[in-house]
C-alpha cells in the first residue's frame, strides 16, 4: 500500500532591522528548522521573503519582531497578502545569555514563540485613520515640547538682558512680552549686546508664535479625526481630543484585536497583577502597559471627580470606607476602561456625523438658514457641525431627527 505524505506546513520568524530582515522557516509539525535567509527591507524584499517561505509549503503564521518600528512595513505587506502575522517580543535576557545573540537566533526564537503559543498578539495594522492620529500626535507633542523650551529660553534671556531692555519686559504678562518682542527693531544708540539681545528675543518670540500656531492646527485636525474614528468614544464623559487620541493609538486601527475589557485594562496598565505566595493572597499595582493610555485614563478620572455626579458619589463613598485618593483613582481607572471598551467596540447608537447631516440637507435642497431656525441653533454653529469642526452629539442628533421627519414642500422653496 502506497503511503501519502502530508505537505509540510511552515511557521516563519523574522528579526527585523532598518536595512535587512532575517527570516527563518520552521516546520509547524516537527518543529525542525527548514532554512534561514536574509532579505532587503524593501517592497521587493518583502515579496522575495514571502516567496521564500512559500517555497517550503503553506504558511500557518509568521512571527515578526518590531511590528511597530522596523517591521511595520513587512507586517502590513504580509497582512495584505492574508498571512497571519503574530507580534513577537524580543527574547528575555536569560535566554540571550543561555543561547547567545544573533539575527538568525532571534528569528528562530520568534518562530518558536509562535509555535509554543507564547506569542499570540495581533499587531496593529497601521493603515487607517488611527495611524494618521498617531503621526499627528508626534508633531503636536514635538511642537508643545519645543514651545515650552523656547519660552523658558526667552524668560532666561529677559532676566539677563541689559537693564533698559529688561525693564521694558519685566512687568508684562507672558503673552504681552512675546508680542512686544516680536515687534522689536534695531535702534541706533544701542550697543552690540543690546542689539544682539533684541534680535535674539525677537527670534525666540517668533518661534513661539510659529509653534503655537502649528500646535493649534494639529489639534484641530486631531479633533476632527478622533471624532471620525470613534464617535462613541468622544461621547464618553471626560474624554477630550488628546485623551481620545491616546486611547485610539493604543488599540490601533483594528480594535477587534483586543478581545475583552480585561485585555484592554492590561494593555493600559490598570489590571492588578497577582503577587501571592504561600498563605498570602494579594495583588500588586501594574506598572506596565501603555503609559500614555494610563495617563489618559487618569485625566478622564480627574475630570469626572469634579463634573460627573456618579463619580463624585463613588469617590465620597470610597473615601468614607477609608480608601486614599490614590487607591480610589486606581479603581476609577479600571471602571473607566470598561466604558472605554464598550465605546471602542460600539457599532450602533452613535451620533450622526456632520458629513451625513450635510448630505441629507443637500438631498432635501434645504439651505442652512432653514435648518438652523428649525433646530434652534445659529447658522455658523450648524456649518461647523457639518464640516466636522464642532463636536456636539446632542445637537447632531436633534438636527438628524428634524432632517428625517416628513418635510413640507414649501420649506425647500
Amino acid at each position: 500500500m502506497r503511503m501519502t505524505h502530508e505537505p509540510v506546513r511552515v511557521t516563519g520568524g523574522v528579526d527585523t532591522h532598518m536595512d535587512v530582515h532575517v527570516a527563518v522557516a520552521v516546520c509547524s509539525r516537527s518543529q525542525r528548522l527548514l532554512g534561514c535567509e536574509e532579505f532587503d527591507s524593501t517592497p521587493a524584499g518583502y515579496v522575495k521573503l514571502l516567496a521564500w517561505l512559500l517555497s517550503f509549503g503553506p504558511i500557518d503564521a509568521v512571527g515578526v519582531e518590531g511590528t511597530g518600528s522596523y517591521g511595520a512595513g513587512l507586517a502590513r505587506f504580509l497582512t495584505a497578502e492574508r498571512i497571519a502575522v503574530i507580534e513577537v517580543d524580543r527574547s528575555d535576557r536569560k535566554a540571550r545569555r543561555d543561547q547567545g545573540k544573533s539575527d538568525p537566533v532571534d528569528a528562530e526564537a520568534a518562530a518558536r514563540a509562535v509555535l509554543s503559543g507564547r506569542a499570540t498578539g495581533t499587531p496593529k495594522t497601521r493603515d487607517g485613520v488611527v495611524e494618521t492620529i498617531r503621526v499627528l500626535q508626534v508633531v503636536y507633542r514635538s511642537a508643545i515640547s519645543a514651545r515650552t523650551a523656547t519660552i523658558n529660553q526667552f524668560h532666561a534671556m529677559v532676566t539677563a538682558a541689559p537693564a533698559e531692555l529688561r525693564e521694558q519686559l519685566r512687568d508684562l504678562r507672558r503673552d504681552d512680552q512675546l508680542a512686544r518682542a516680536r515687534g522689536f527693531r534695531n535702534r541706533e544708540h544701542d550697543d552690540q549686546v543690546a542689539t544682539t539681545t533684541r534680535q535674539a528675543l525677537k527670534a525666540l518670540a517668533k518661534r513661539v508664535a510659529f509653534l503655537t500656531k502649528q500646535a493649534e492646527q494639529v489639534e484641530a485636525q486631531l479633533d476632527v479625526l478622533t471624532e471620525q474614528a470613534a464617535p462613541a468614544l468622544r461621547d464618553v464623559h471626560g474624554v477630550g481630543t488628546h485623551t481620545a487620541a491616546a486611547l485610539l493609538v493604543t488599540v490601533g486601527d483594528n480594535p477587534q484585536r483586543i478581545r475583552s475589557e480585561a485585555a484592554l485594562a492590561r494593555i493600559c496598565g490598570v489590571s492588578p497583577i497577582p503577587a501571592s505566595s504561600g498563605k498570602t493572597r494579594r495583588h500588586r499595582l501594574n506598572r506596565g502597559g501603555n503609559r500614555a493610555a494610563n495617563h489618559a485614563l487618569w485625566r478622564i478620572a480627574l475630570v469626572r471627580r469634579t463634573s460627573h455626579p456618579p463619580t463624585k458619589a463613588y469617590h465620597a463613598r470610597r473615601t468614607a470606607e477609608g480608601l486614599s485618593d490614590r487607591e480610589i483613582m486606581r479603581c476609577l481607572k479600571r471602571y473607566i476602561v470598561r466604558e472605554i471598551y464598550r465605546a471602542l467596540t460600539a457599532t450602533s447608537t452613535l451620533a450622526p456625523r456632520g458629513s451625513e447631516l450635510r448630505q441629507r440637507r443637500h438631498d432635501l435642497e434645504l439651505p442652512l438658514r432653514i435648518v438652523a431656525e428649525a433646530t434652534g441653533t445659529h447658522i455658523s454653529t450648524l456649518s461647523r457641525l457639518e464640516r466636522g469642526l464642532l463636536h456636539d452629539p446632542q445637537l447632531a442628533t436633534r438636527v438628524h431627527a428634524w432632517l428625517h421627519q416628513p418635510q413640507e414642500p414649501e420649506l425647500a422653496a
